[in-house]
């Protein structure tokens, strides 16, 4: 058994530790942000880094065309769908999935769902955690500083998720037809 005064110094050096390091990292550069909708009788939440462009240019550029790119930052983004889906007409089924992005300069966008939920947002998971793949025609859209997804539209059971940053917004459209037994 310990003597008394050792767990004591412990407890303090240990709590003198943990009230100095947490101010010495300063505060994140990409907040998280997470959005929830319910589109008929299906939730959507995502959960997500919010990078801010701070000037640079962003795609071509921070984001190169025609790689893997993970909207968002430090861990991966997160979409759970709660219900069975369509994403750009092409099924969905229920779950938690990481979402990735292939941008193009002159063709459209890749949109991938991974069932590799709970990753980092480097490296790739990779092709053998795919579930699903859309292509989809980016957008101009007005200046956003911070990366975000949101969902401009829902009507009934179909809804616009769309990712948006700088000046470029990727509409996803999503169509959650399920019905409940009476």
């Amino acid at each position: 058994m310990k003597p008394s005064w050792f767990c004591a110094a412990t407890v303090c050096l240990l709590s003198a530790l943990a009230a100095t390091s947490s101010p010495a990292q300063g505060y994140p550069f990409s907040q998280r942000g997470s959005v929830t909708q319910n589109v008929a009788f299906t939730t959507i939440a995502v959960s997500y880094g919010r990078p801010v462009a701070r000037g640079r240019a962003l795609f071509g550029a921070l984001v190169p065309w025609d790689s893997v790119w993970h909207p968002g930052a430090d861990s991966a983004t997160r979409v759970t769908f709660s219900r069975d889906v369509l994403v750009e007409g092409k099924p969905l089924r229920a779950g938690e999935y990481s979402l990735w992005v292939i941008p193009r300069e002159h063709a459209p966008w890749t949109v991938i769902f991974s069932r590799a939920a709970h990753v980092f947002h480097k490296p790739y998971p990779g092709a053998r955690f795919e579930v699903l793949r859309v292509d989809v025609t980016p957008e101009q859209a007005s200046q956003m500083e911070s990366f975000a997804i949101y969902f401009p539209s829902v009507l009934r059971d179909e809804a616009v998720m769309q990712l948006h940053w700088g000046t470029t917004a990727v509409p996803l459209h999503i169509k959650a037809p399920f019905q409940p037994h009476d």
